[in-house]
């Protein structure tokens, strides 16, 4: 009876040893007697237990591999210090269970390996500006060497690149330098559009002045030349009017007389008179008196010492007188006529 206990505790034991849970992100490389027989995935699962083992516990999740800095000498004799992280992941458990001893450590000496090789290639100025290039060439060379280790390398960044503290000292004066000569640059192109934008101004400034005058000078133009066509159209309407009215040789004679009185009202010395005005006035002087206009003086203001006595025309008799007083009859109806 107690030997069956034993057995039945020993079997108990045989099978806790031989089942096996693999977690999710992770592969079991189970050896039965030494030698690889399967990759267990994740999920339950039951060995044989003391013939089967569990030889390497791998992660399939990507990794990062922080190594320290490494010393590289560039092309100009530089000593610098330069750190890489390594993102890698596990493809095949078996390659990577034997494929390296220690396939962190291999990954770790060919990154220091591979860039040096890469920097000495480069000056110091060259390593600083070409970080891109350098981590490319790097996961080229990285993944390709990685291949029998069954492990991917994803990405390379040179995390830090640290100088020595004299070429440190040299980039900040250099820095500094360049700072100082944007700034003066800077100044100067402030100063210089400054000007221009000044200049600028006063040029729009003056042109619109030119334009403001300008216009300013067609508009009195414009005015002037509306007000002296707003004249003759009134001077013109002014001699329609007088041809629709059927205004006789009188009325004409009388608007001559007037322009030729106010030509007199001015401080000119000499008058220009037209030969046809001239003309015309002297007809019309010899008909008012003719017709006794040109005599104003009353009669009966005549002193009353002197009576008036009438004279008899020595060059005219009786008859000649009669044919006077005819004519002036007729001349006077005729002027009336006419009126």
């Amino acid at each position: 009876m107690g030997f069956l206990i034993v057995v039945l505790v020993l079997v108990l034991i045989a099978v806790g040893f031989g089942i096996r849970i693999v977690p999710q992100g992770y592969v079991f490389v189970i050896e039965r007697l030494g030698k690889y027989h399967n990759t267990l995935v994740p999920g339950f699962h039951v060995i044989i237990p003391f013939i089967d083992r569990v030889a390497k516990r791998v992660s399939l999740k990507e990794q990062v591999a922080d190594f320290p800095p490494q010393d590289v000498i560039t092309k100009d004799n530089v000593i610098m210090k330069i750190d890489t992280v390594v993102y890698f992941k596990v493809q095949d458990p078996k390659l990577y269970a034997y494929g390296a001893e220690r396939p962190i450590l291999a990954l770790e000496n060919l990154t220091a390996t591979t860039l040096r090789n890469l920097v000495g290639e480069l000056e110091l100025d060259q390593t600083l500006t070409s970080r891109d290039n350098i981590n490319s060439k790097m996961r080229v060379i990285l993944d390709e060497a990685t291949d029998p280790w069954g492990i991917k390398v994803g990405r390379v960044e040179l995390k830090n690149i640290i100088p020595p503290e004299e070429i440190q000292r040299s980039m900040e004066k250099q820095m500094k330098a360049e700072r100082d000569r944007r700034e003066t640059l800077l100044e100067a192109e402030g100063h210089k559009q400054a000007s221009i934008t000044r200049a600028e101004g006063d040029k729009q400034a003056l042109v619109l002045k030119a334009e403001a005058e300008r216009d300013a000078a067609i508009a009195r133009a414009t005015g002037q030349a509306e007000s002296i066509r707003l004249v003759y159209e009134a001077e013109a309407r002014g001699i329609e009017m007088l041809k629709e009215a059927n205004m006789d040789e009188r009325v004409l004679l009388i608007k001559k007389l007037e322009a030729l009185s106010k030509l007199g009202d001015g401080r000119a010395t000499k008058i220009v008179v037209p030969t046809d005005l001239a003309g015309a006035a002297s007809d019309l002087t010899f008909k008012t008196e003719m017709l006794g206009f040109g005599n104003n003086t009353p009669v009966d203001k005549a002193p009353a010492s002197k009576p008036v006595e009438k004279k008899a025309d020595p060059c005219c008799n009786d008859g000649e007188k009669s044919a006077t007083t005819q004519h002036f009859a007729t001349t006077h109806t005729d002027f009336d006529g006419q009126n």
